[in-house]
């Protein structure tokens, strides 16, 4: 593998690819021609004219992937920390704990973060004295896989100013601020981290993200590029705590961050509704099945429709696209509700749980739907469970895509995996490792998933910029275990090579 850091002069560079079929325009190959970018142009035969020449044998081109909903920072944090992903039970995610303790100890001073557990179908109680008996005095902080919960050991839970927390599992806004907490590290350390996970997306090829870390990250990204992380286009969103601080920088949605030679572009204003399906405090029209009687029996509404109005209005009047989390159909709802009243554009980010006329609101005010094929197959099990009789219309991919709405495919990284093939092999098959399809009425079809991966673009054109994947097998004919293992041979961004395999 080859990572290339480039400059705006070497992305100008004339690159023959010679014998490569593109995918969404039939078998036979051709030649591409790249100069200053972009690409110039496709035929068979084309003159080399002092190009850089090479012979792809037939491999397949396309448009790059993005991936438009990533935490970058969490994601880098995650790959680094102990997996909880495989632990079907309170007990058994403590045993892991346990286990990582006595091969790794924990310096003094230190904490042991773990990520990825989903304690929905858990039969047993995630407890401070569960995770006492295998840690001591060790602090723990269990980040769960969908970010909207912490669970602490007791002496996490005073390190951070909890230890009157009955439980140690902590819900919301109380796991977003210990998840920050854990997650401080210095610049340098963090941005080398970054550094490697953007090296690890260019090699499944992605050519860009639409970061939305809970932070302001426009500066971070200004330093990483400026240091050499230049593999990913990046689109950096803000939220409400931060909105201010852009709307006095003059920074409008797709305005260039002055300093990243074009690589960082302001993003949309970012908004949470509600919670998430997995901690039962995505806002519903229904309640959980046994909490009919909680007050929080419908999960968490955090604005008020006139506050969220507000919101958008603010944001989208200062040149701000807003991106809405909404996961339960009242949330979706409700977002709807605004995004009609202030007549703005934008996104809604999740949309997990639709009514059919939301369906069709999304298509009439031209909202896109940004969505995570894989948390389909990750909650399916849940959405049977926690939304049962309602599950026909979660994840309801090929309804919007009839209905005429934009999708766009993403991870939510840590999420799931930063591996737009992954959501995009969800997204076809609605199944994974081996089990019959889940609403397979809902499938997209090839062609509809790709394009939503690559922001909008079906096939490599002349005059598109030479944003490119070359992959072994054709995305558009390949089973669900190709799709996710799927040979990505070289990655180019503007033209420069950024994942090279040849």
């Amino acid at each position: 593998m080859t990572v290339v850091a480039g400059t705006r002069a070497e992305e100008a560079r004339r690159t023959l690819l010679r014998n490569v079929r593109l995918v969404g325009a039939g078998p036979a190959p051709v030649d591409a021609l790249l100069d200053g970018g972009r690409v110039v142009a496709l035929a068979s035969g084309l003159p080399s004219e002092d190009a850089e020449v090479l012979d792809l044998g037939g491999r397949w081109l396309a448009p790059g992937l993005w991936d438009s909903h990533v935490h970058m920072d969490q994601w880098a944090l995650v790959r680094r920390r102990l997996d909880l992903s495989q632990a079907r039970s309170a007990t058994q995610a403590a045993s892991i704990v346990g286990e990582r303790l006595l091969s790794e100890p924990v310096g003094a001073g230190g904490t042991l973060v773990g990520y990825g557990f989903q304690d929905a179908l858990w039969t047993d109680a995630p407890t401070r004295a569960l995770l006492d008996s295998v840690a001591g005095d060790v602090p723990v902080v269990l980040v769960s896989n969908d970010l909207h919960s912490v669970w602490l050991d007791s002496a996490a839970l005073a390190l951070h100013g909890r230890s009157d927390h009955p439980t140690g599992l902590l819900r919301e806004q109380d796991a977003f601020d210990v998840s920050a907490a854990v997650s401080v590290v210095p610049d340098e350390q963090l941005d080398s981290w970054v550094g490697e996970a953007v090296e690890a997306a260019a090699a499944r090829g992605v050519v860009g993200i639409v970061d939305l870390e809970m932070t302001l990250s426009l500066d971070c990204w200004t330093r990483r590029v400026t240091g050499g992380t230049r593999g990913l286009r990046i689109r950096a969103g803000v939220y409400p705590r931060d909105l201010q601080t852009v709307i006095a920088r003059g920074l409008r949605t797709g305005d260039v961050v002055p300093g990243t030679d074009g690589l960082v572009t302001m993003g949309p204003f970012k908004i949470i509704t509600d919670g998430s399906l997995g901690t039962r405090t995505a806002f519903c029209h229904d309640p959980y099945p046994g909490l009919e009687s909680d007050p929080a029996a419908r999960g968490l509404c955090i604005y008020e429709t006139d506050e969220l109005v507000e919101w958008l209005r603010r944001a989208s009047s200062a040149g701000l696209v807003p991106a809405v989390h909404a996961i339960g159909d009242a949330a979706n709802a409700q977002a709807l509700d605004a995004f009609e009243q202030v007549g703005c554009p934008g996104s809604i980010e999740h949309a997990q749980l639709l009514d059919a006329a939301d369906v069709a609101r999304f298509a009439r005010l031209g909202i896109v739907a940004s969505v995570q094929p894989e948390h389909a197959m990750d909650d399916r099990d849940v959405v049977d469970r926690l939304w049962s009789g309602r599950s026909e219309r979660a994840y309801v991919f090929e309804s919007l895509a009839a209905a005429g709405v934009r999708l766009q495919l993403g991870s939510d990284a840590p999420v799931a995996p930063l591996d737009p093939w992954v959501a995009i092999a969800a997204a076809i098959s609605r199944s994974r490792d081996g089990r019959e399809p889940w609403h397979p009425e809902q499938r997209l079809v090839a062609s509809a998933a790709l394009a939503a991966s690559t922001g909008g673009r079906a096939s490599v054109e002349v005059g598109s910029e030479a944003d490119l994947v070359v992959t072994d097998l054709d995305p558009l004919v390949a089973s669900d275990d190709q799709l996710r293992a799927m040979p990505v041979t070289g990655t180019l961004l503007g033209g420069r090579w950024t994942h090279r395999d040849l």
